[in-house]
């Protein structure tokens, strides 16, 4: 027993040191992961120096999800949280980065501006818009007041006060943001000499004529680039090769298509669904429980009546298919054939109104209608003449109102339509307050409904195949490593590789594959350059994919645009050579394109005004419109390289618009043009000033 009891106490010493060990060894773990706090895993991104932690973002995310729910009475599907998601990042950068621009100018809305805005003499627009009277299209103030006063008596935690709290939130930091950009719109000012500019863009008129060679006429093997070439090139616009972060990725997909042997097996399951729904007593139950379409069971007129259901199979419990209709099988049961209240008709018109309400107006358009139907009664098209003479929006589609309905048309044209017994011209016109009708009916009244049931399935693959294209790209990825031995692979196994290059960290599509969500994360949380990723389902085709560079944040590197520069950079040495040929002729601006030859043509162009942007024949130039507009009549400009090809222009005659006394007009349009931009030029500004890093890919 003494042994028992010694070797009890040495056992839990044992017992402690165990369990702390463990425990240790769990939480060094967990500080060393990627997932510790000590490796700030918990930040998703900075804005304006302010940190913004994942407890922020979810919790802006949920105020959207709620708001979308109160809205909608639904929770939000995949898509539309990546909306809110995005809505919820943007929230914050108002927050961090606009808001603070507020209070260094001294913005501030103030408790009583508030109020002001929602009962007082500056009502909020959306507030105008939500008690508009209908019956004056005017706001209701009375209305407004109700509405107020109904809120009082309603529990704080009810949903029409939860509505109303949110939106009187949101009005405050509203009004501060159109405060702040007036604040800055209304500095902007136009000067006279930049109205006076607008007004010579728009009214200076230049007579020219020009040779004009295009690049093409030097080949590409004659136009030889070196690298010193490309590097000047790159060094002279390097801006234009500013970037984010971004990764380049090549992909091999594997289709997931269904095989004939599952489209038979389906077809056998949708033959036991046949034989099922027809002997079913409650069509609409079966339906909605065996469908995968939303439209299991519904109410159908001869205006809604769908493609794949023919006329004649529209008898009650007959049951059609199952049949392929796009990607699915289906199968119709015709549950039940009634006759409705309400009618639908097939009819054309055309439209003959009178200029006035005399009686004289009136006679005129009437003897106008009378002789076009007659001209259809001896054979003119209807179609034709509504076009040509038809006084309405159905004029161009040759007078076709397509399916009407009872109670929809004015009573003298609907009882016209819905009294004809047969599908024809109708002998007499018909006067309605719009004017004279001529009137064809294309299918007479049909009060008839249908009750039906579709069982509807996608064609898709079994497990089977699904398993069987999996191991297939299982075996693709198996034992590879490196952009070479991916490639080398494809090619062996008779894959396409698609590539994309420069995807930034939150986008989430690539190339052909739609949402591809999943491979962005990978791509930016766990790829290397030359790591082959593991299997991506993708719904419809399984993805392998390769990380093939990456670029940091700054400038790309003169080798990874080289091949976007190229054009650029074999332009500027055929423009120079065209420039050195044309420099060797003299004469006509004619003498010298035929001295070129073939490739050099002489054009002209009467009406230039230096708000162009083309030549004829030359196309896109705003160069060339400016060197125009700078030479003298009859002067001549040197040859120069423009967007497309060299140009050598010569001014014929110049008008230049007289001074005018007010140029108010002008000076308008540009403070208009400049204010439409700003709002949102201000925000764009700001967010580029506050540094912005978005880390949310590691996540979302």
């Amino acid at each position: 027993m003494a042994l028992i009891g010694t070797l009890r106490d040495k056992m839990g010493i044992l017992l402690v040191i165990f369990i702390f060990v463990a425990l240790a060894a769990f939480i060094l773990g967990e500080l060393l992961t990627n997932n510790s706090v000590l490796f700030n895993q918990n930040e998703i991104g900075e804005i304006n120096g302010n940190s913004i932690s994942l407890e922020e973002f979810q919790s802006t995310v949920e105020e959207r999800r709620a708001n979308y729910i109160l809205n909608f009475n639904r929770e939000p599907g995949d898509r539309e949280m990546t909306s809110l998601r995005q809505q919820a990042w943007d929230l914050l950068i108002a927050r961090h980065a606009i808001v603070p621009e507020y209070e260094k100018v001294g913005i501030e809305v103030t408790d009583s501006e508030v109020i002001d805005m929602i009962s007082g003499t500056n009502i909020d627009p959306s507030i105008r818009q939500a008690f508009l009277n209908q019956q004056t299209g005017e706001f209701d103030r009375a209305m407004l007041g109700n509405y107020i006063n109904q809120l009082k008596t309603m529990p704080a935690g009810s949903e029409g006060r939860i509505r109303w709290d949110l939106f009187q939130r949101d009005l405050k930091p509203g009004r501060e943001r159109i405060k702040y950009e007036n604040l800055l719109l209304k500095t902007a000012y136009v000067t006279k000499a930049e109205a006076e500019r607008e007004y010579h863009l728009q009214t200076d008129v230049a007579e020219i004529k020009y040779v004009y060679v295009p690049y093409y006429a030097v080949s590409d093997s004659v136009a030889a680039v070196d690298d010193g070439d490309l590097k000047a090139y790159y060094e002279e616009h390097k801006e234009q090769f500013k970037t984010e972060h971004t990764r380049d990725i090549k992909y091999v997909t594997f289709s997931l298509a269904a095989s004939p042997a599952d489209t038979l097996a389906m077809r056998k399951d949708m033959e036991q669904i046949a034989e099922e729904l027809a002997k079913t007593e409650d069509d609409s139950l079966f339906a909605v429980s065996n469908s995968e379409s939303q439209a299991a069971f519904q109410t159908y007129n001869a205006s809604s009546i769908p493609q794949f259901v023919k006329p004649e199979d529209l008898k009650e419990n007959n049951v059609i298919g199952p049949f392929i209709d796009g990607n699915t099988y289906k199968v119709v049961k015709v549950s039940e054939v009634f006759e409705d209240t309400v009618a639908y008709a097939q009819a054309s018109h055309i439209l003959i109104k009178w200029d006035d309400e005399t009686a004289a107006s009136k006679k005129a358009a009437r003897e106008k209608a009378q002789g076009i139907l007659r001209e259809i009664r001896n054979g003119a098209d209807f179609a034709a003449k509504a076009r040509e003479h038809g006084t309405d929006g159905t004029a161009s589609n040759g007078g076709d109102l397509g399916w009407v309905y009872t109670g929809q048309m004015v009573k003298p044209f609907e009882n016209a339509v819905f009294n004809a017994k047969k599908p024809g011209l109708l002998n007499e016109l018909v006067e309605t307050e719009f004017g004279y009708h001529i009137v064809k009916i294309n299918s007479v009244k049909d009060n008839t409904a249908y009750k039906v049931a579709v069982v509807e399935k996608q064609i898709g693959p079994s497990d089977a195949t699904a398993n069987e294209v999996y191991r297939s790209a299982e075996t693709f990825a198996a034992n590879i490593s490196g952009v070479d031995e991916f490639e080398e692979k494809a090619e062996t196994e008779g894959l396409n590789v698609f590539e994309s290059k420069n995807l930034t960290a939150g986008e989430r599509s690539i190339g052909t594959l739609g949402d591809a969500r999943q491979v962005v994360q990978w791509l930016f949380r766990d790829a290397s350059e030359g790591e082959v990723s593991e299997i991506f389902d993708l719904q419809d085709q399984y993805v392998v994919a390769v990380m093939t560079g990456e670029t940091e944040k700054g400038y790309r590197s003169m080798e990874s645009v080289k091949n976007e520069i190229m054009p650029e950079v074999r332009k500027k040495v055929k423009g120079d050579a065209i420039i050195a040929k044309l420099n060797e002729t003299k004469g006509t601006l004619e003498e010298i394109a035929n001295a070129y030859g073939n490739d050099a043509g002489v054009y002209n162009s009467s009406d230039l005004k230096l708000s162009s942007n083309t030549l004829p024949s030359a196309g896109f130039d705003p160069k060339a419109i400016g060197i125009a507009f700078g030479l003298e009549d009859g002067k001549r400009s040197d040859p120069f390289s423009g967007e497309n090809g060299v140009l050598l222009i010569e001014m014929q005659h110049k008008t230049i618009a007289p001074e005018i006394a007010d140029y108010t007009a002008y000076k308008t349009t540009i403070q208009q043009q400049a204010q439409q931009r700003s709002g949102f030029n201000i925000a764009e500004a700001i967010k580029d000033h506050a540094e912005i890093e978005d880390q949310r890919y590691k996540f979302y």
